[in-house]
């Protein structure tokens, strides 16, 4: 594909949803390998997880594809939508291999059933996460799209008599040139189902591929969302159903002692109090009344085994271990020799916050009775297996027992995909305190979103670098101390090696810069705060790190920061032509800005993808500044939606953007200052710079989009602010530490 360039100089504006309610769809996927449904039958709306009986006469070939009577094709997506384009992206890898109108196609969510729907690179675990949708789906799907269209195929030289290679299929027409004939997908639809599923489908070569990487189809999950048809937990509404809110303990660690729920059983419309083990849930016919209540309630909190230490403290704590050598994850060479001979040695110490998810949706869930004795969990699902064992152990019941249904949700950045089921375990724990017999929503408040976790951990890096006399790196020492998320979760087996949690040392364990002597360890202290993967995961502190020092290191050589990369990269040429790609288009070689202005690079590889970034800062008279243009390169192997590369691009920067520049959760005596949007300061879009995006052009196989941008602009702005006033940056947030 050629390289697009999107500028975009404000962001979208908010859209209105319409009051106006769409017409009910009914979704089943059929299983033919068990010959049963995925569930009973159902009325859904869009974006909710298949789980009706398939209309007579269509045609499923395999658990991903349905083929209606009605010229319908059906996709069923194993991979939450969430914002980062799922439910486009997989719909694309069947439509172009099945040769479908892309009019014809609609995604459905999958229900859950980890046989069928893992995430490949997961094993038996379904779920989305880490940036895999695309990259763990790429042949999957394209291969049920190859599988249905070669049965239409069959099905069709069937009826004509005629060979099947002599029949073509466009824009979901199946035909025979030579004879004239032709029919849609719908009138072969009952015909193919009975010809064989072939095994190994053929697939097409790129060179004739017409929708993947070569069109910018319009999202299917846009109108909806825009007219408010689109279906997310919020918008559920079922008969009898209670709506939840818990007042949650004001340090992590507290209990509830006791309770008087006097004053909230008193709130009209409030049904239930119950006492759960995450604190006291209030029960009534609508949000309002649960939160009144909520508030109306008097708690006595239990705080003997609180945590009360505050931010500054732990970060001090950090400090002193930092002092001392921690696990070591990797020892090249010997960096503390070769750092006691080297020319000059740079020290620097880098600090990041604890940071909330702060997604749109704050979190919730519905959990109902279901027919079978069991129960159904309706929710913007991202971690169904995780989640179906969780709730089933709450509640008593087999896995098979939970059934999820997956709809929409208003983002997660990794916070819905919680190791520990938090907040569907604290759902089913109220379900079965109000009894187990009236349908129950459980909603968070934006504070309790704030206040209740989960986090992404606080981090120290302490770095030493070495050059030579000529100006070359020969050191590399490096210590990071923070939380691990991974120890005491089901990932621990898989992910924590020898001690080491992978995720707190990832983009620190594999630099793209040749330096002979370098060596990596870590510190995990272990607090009761409760962290977890926050979107880009290790990289969003590791990338700050190691980019800011290597601009430290090429000031102190005498060498362009540009050059000085590309220097060392010899062994990693994707990194190094994304650098050069922004270096090139974000204009590092034009002639210096004006004083008061200044530019910053970066690069970063991450979930298997490589970014380069160039940044522009413009300082303002209130010794504050503001960040103007951001040019990003990106290589994610081969593209299937350009449009969805570009706005992942642009969204997880300017996500990231919000991270470097203001946004932060402190603790003072264990308690978290931070509430809503007024406190816990995200990107508004008056700030939000002019970007573009260079897609590089690949034939690897496809990487992740959905994160890889966000580590990125941390440091090309910290950069940048260095070149505008000389003052290296060693902190984040930027406008606290500017």
């Amino acid at each position: 594909m050629s390289n697009p360039k999107i500028v975009n100089l404000s962001r979208r504006r908010f859209l209105k949803r319409s009051t106006g309610a769409a017409a009910g769809l009914t979704l089943g996927v059929w299983l033919p390998a068990r010959g049963q449904m995925a569930g009973p039958q159902r009325v859904a709306g869009p974006g909710m997880a298949g789980g009706g009986a398939a209309a007579a006469g269509d045609f499923a070939p395999n658990a991903f594809v349905r083929i209606g009577t009605d010229d319908s094709v059906t996709v069923v997506c194993k991979h939450l939508e969430m914002g980062q384009g799922t439910f486009t992206g997989l719909p694309t890898l069947v439509a172009e291999e099945l040769d479908a109108r892309w009019a014809q196609i609609q995604p459905e969510g999958a229900p859950v059933d980890a046989e069928r729907y893992n995430n490949l690179f997961w094993g038996s675990v379904q779920g989305t996460g880490g940036s895999t949708a695309i990259a763990n789906a790429f042949e999957q799907m394209r291969k049920a799209g190859a599988a249905a269209r070669a049965m239409l195929v069959g099905a069709a030289a069937a009826q004509w008599q005629v060979p099947a290679a002599e029949i073509t299929v466009v824009d979901g027409v199946v035909s025979h040139p030579k004879s004239g004939k032709s029919a849609t997908f719908g009138e072969l639809a009952v015909a193919a189902a009975e010809q064989p599923v072939p095994d190994e489908p053929k697939l097409k070569a790129p060179s004739e591929f017409k929708l993947i990487g070569k069109a910018f189809l319009p999202r299917k999950d846009s109108k909806a969302k825009c007219t408010g048809v689109a279906q997310f937990t919020q918008d559920v509404r079922l008969p009898s159903m209670l709506t939840a809110c818990v007042a949650h303990p004001p340090r992590f660690g507290a209990k509830v002692r006791g309770f008087d729920a006097g004053a909230a059983e008193a709130v009209p419309g409030v049904e239930q109090v119950v006492q759960i083990p995450s604190g006291v849930a209030v029960l009534a016919y609508d949000f309002w009344s649960a939160q009144q209540g909520r508030d109306a309630l008097t708690v006595d909190w239990d705080e003997s085994d609180a945590f009360k230490q505050g931010s500054k403290e732990i970060l001090a704590d950090y400090r002193r271990r930092a002092q001392g050598p921690g696990k070591t994850v990797i020892s090249n060479g010997d960096a503390e020799a070769a750092l006691a001979t080297a020319a000059t040695v740079i020290e620097a110490e880098y600090s990041v916050p604890f940071l909330a998810h702060a997604a749109m949706e704050t979190m919730d869930c519905v959990i109902t009775p279901d027919a079978d004795g069991g129960v159904r969990v309706v929710n913007g699902e991202q971690f169904q297996t995780i989640d179906q064992q969780a709730v089933a152990e709450v509640l008593g019941l087999e896995p098979e027992q939970v059934r999820i249904e997956m709809l929409y949700a208003g983002g997660s950045f990794g916070r819905r995909a919680n190791p520990q089921s938090d907040y569907l375990v604290e759902a089913a724990h109220i379900f079965k305190a109000a009894g187990g017999k009236t349908p129950v929503k459980l909603i968070w408040t934006r504070e309790d979103d704030t206040r209740a976790g989960f986090y992404r951990p606080l981090y120290l890096h302490k770095v030493r670098a070495g050059l030579d006399g000529n100006g070359k790196p020969v050191a590399w020492q490096h210590r990071i101390v923070g939380q691990s998320i991974i120890t005491g979760t089901a990932f621990e087996p898989a992910l924590v090696v020898d001690g080491i949690d992978q995720t707190s040392v990832e983009g620190a364990k594999e630099l793209p810069y040749a330096i002979a002597n370098r060596h990596l360890d870590l510190h995990s202290p272990e607090l009761p705060v409760p962290v977890q993967w926050w979107r880009a995961v290790g990289s969003t502190h590791t990338a700050f790190a190691v980019e800011c020092m290597m601009d430290e290191l090429a000031a102190a050589a005498g060498t362009d920061p540009v050059d000085f990369r590309v220097a060392l990269m010899g062994e990693h040429p994707r990194e190094r032509d994304v650098l050069k790609l922004a270096a090139q288009q974000g204009g590092w070689y034009d002639p210096p800005l004006a004083d008061g202005r200044g530019r910053g690079i970066a690069v970063h590889k991450s979930f298997g993808s490589h970014v380069g970034m160039v940044a522009e800062v413009t300082l303002d008279d209130d010794n504050g500044f503001s960040v103007d243009r951001v040019v990003i390169a990106v290589d994610c192997g081969t593209v299937v939606n350009p449009d969805v590369v570009v706005a992942q691009m642009e969204g997880g920067m300017g996500f990231g953007l919000s991270a470097a520049l203001m946004s932060e959760i402190t603790l003072v005596d264990g308690a978290v200052q931070q509430s809503n949007f007024h406190d816990y300061l995200v990107l508004r879009m008056d700030k939000m710079p002019e970007v573009e995006v260079h897609i590089v052009p690949s034939s690897e196989a496809p990487t992740g989009v959905g994160e890889p941008a966000t580590p990125v602009i941390a440091p090309a702005v910290a950069n940048a602010l260095t070149a505008a006033t000389g003052k290296r940056y060693h902190q984040l947030p930027l406008e606290r530490a500017a």
